[in-house]
């Protein structure tokens, strides 16, 4: 039987048992629980419940990310979600990147139940042609260079890894297809943060996610003093702020 990989100190998940108000906080490809930490404390110390998973693969080792699947970082979040829809009168879901992909996701398979949505620098979809070649390269090459601490403040890090493994990354992509194709389910309101120094993620999803979606209430925040993974960058205590009142103006009474 293959042992799992131990988990890199910093990259450990986060919970927090508070008030009737959840939120569920995810990470993005390659990165880890590292990079929403704080925001997950700093909604706690609010007195809400929050929960910021490990996504299956990350915070061990690129490997153990590349024996993974969409799928399964999709019901990890899923699984955060429901033991959060158990004990919480509100849920909102909020995600950096491919975690914003998954936030999609929830809103898209569970509109019913998800109470606002928080995207930071989401991906569902990139113009690099370099994709496309993916699904074909991921069976010569395990691996490219990595994408992580695309980060302006110095010392500041994800936790994350430094190579791209493939067949986890062709995965991702077929889960942006998922995403893209039912923007138009996702009904709650929607808060979206975006940076214009962003060496990650150029402006195609900001325009698919503006676009699809069918929110009435969608409000778009520019971020002018951060690189990708804002939510531990400059513009930090901007988004905790902005993204506190919004979901806490979006509670159920």
């Amino acid at each position: 039987m293959e042992t799992s990989p131990a988990v890199v100190a910093g990259a450990e998940p986060f919970t927090a048992d508070g008030g009737p108000l959840g939120v569920l906080l995810s990470h993005g490809f390659t990165g880890s629980p590292a990079s929403m930490t704080p925001w997950g404390r700093a909604l706690a110390e609010r007195g809400h419940t929050v929960r910021v998973p490990r996504l299956p693969g990350h915070g061990t080792t690129w490997q153990d990310l590349n024996r993974t699947r969409w799928e399964d970082w999709y019901g990890e979040v899923e699984a955060a979600f429901d033991e959060l829809r158990a004990r919480c009168d509100t849920v909102a879901v909020a995600g950096l990147s491919m975690g914003g992909a998954l936030a999609l996701r929830l809103a898209e398979q569970r509109a019913d139940e998800v109470d606002s949505v928080v995207l930071v620098n989401p991906a569902i979809g990139l113009r690099n042609w370099q994709l496309r070649l993916v699904p074909a390269l991921k069976w010569v090459v395990p691996a490219m260079p990595g994408i992580g601490n695309d980060i302006k403040k110095p010392g500041a890090d994800e936790t994350g890894y430094d190579k791209t493994p493939l067949k986890a990354l062709a995965s991702q992509l077929k889960g942006w297809r998922l995403v893209a194709a039912d923007l138009e389910k996702v009904t709650a309101p929607l808060l979206m943060f975006r940076s214009t120094d962003d060496h990650v993620v150029d402006e195609t999803s900001l325009g698919l996610i503006r676009a699809g979606v069918s929110s009435e209430v969608a409000e778009y925040v520019t971020l002018h003093d951060s690189y990708h993974v804002a939510t531990i960058d400059n513009d930090a205590e901007l988004i905790v702020k902005q993204s506190t009142a919004f979901i806490e103006s979006h509670a159920r009474a």
